[in-house]
């Protein structure tokens, strides 16, 4: 796979730095997100059925709400990646990430369903950014106002962060 190089400050929303700076800077970034894909499964896999429900607190998600929220999030973020690949001008808008769990409906949902979406979408993300041409990697696309401004190399270390960033949070306050 191709080595994409790691994001600099200004290519990202400053809200983004909690996902980059677990990531290394050796440019493997589509590795990366093979092989914490197979980490994240073979983790939630070792839990016990019941604790894919557990809410740390009243209101917070269950895990199987989160492994949805970063199948949504990624979705969503290699989408704009291609947009801003392609030299999209339009701002793209947000999404409200708490209505998108309410309605996924993900406890109703069999583990082995959301795992197969959820290497679906992530073998579609590595296949896009591989594709990329070089050149397209350092445009700049525009959110939802400046704050969500971003290059598309960073949306591939956002992706990976992201998902970083709940698996962290998965092993500290529900585990």
């Amino acid at each position: 796979m191709r080595i994409i190089a790691k994001a600099k400050k200004d290519d990202y929303p400053e809200y983004a730095e909690m996902y980059m700076k677990l990531l290394p800077d050796d440019g493997l970034i589509l590795n990366h997100l093979k092989d914490n894909f197979l980490m994240v499964k073979k983790l939630i896999y070792s839990l016990p059925e019941e604790k894919l429900f557990y809410r740390y607190e009243k209101g917070k998600w269950s895990i199987k709400e989160i492994l949805v929220h970063i199948i949504d999030d990624e979705r969503i973020f290699a989408y704009r990646a291609l947009r801003f690949a392609r030299n999209e001008k339009l701002n793209l808008i947000g999404f409200d990430q708490d209505s998108y769990a309410i309605y996924s409906e993900a406890d109703k949902r069999n583990l082995d369903t959301i795992f197969e979406e959820y290497e679906a979408v992530r073998n579609s993300t590595i296949v896009l950014f591989n594709g990329l041409p070089e050149e397209s990697f350092d445009r700049m696309g525009h959110g939802t106002g400046t704050a969500n401004d971003a290059t598309v190399r960073a949306l591939a270390y956002h992706i990976a962060g992201h998902e970083l960033h709940h698996i962290n949070f998965i092993k500290e306050k529900y585990l």
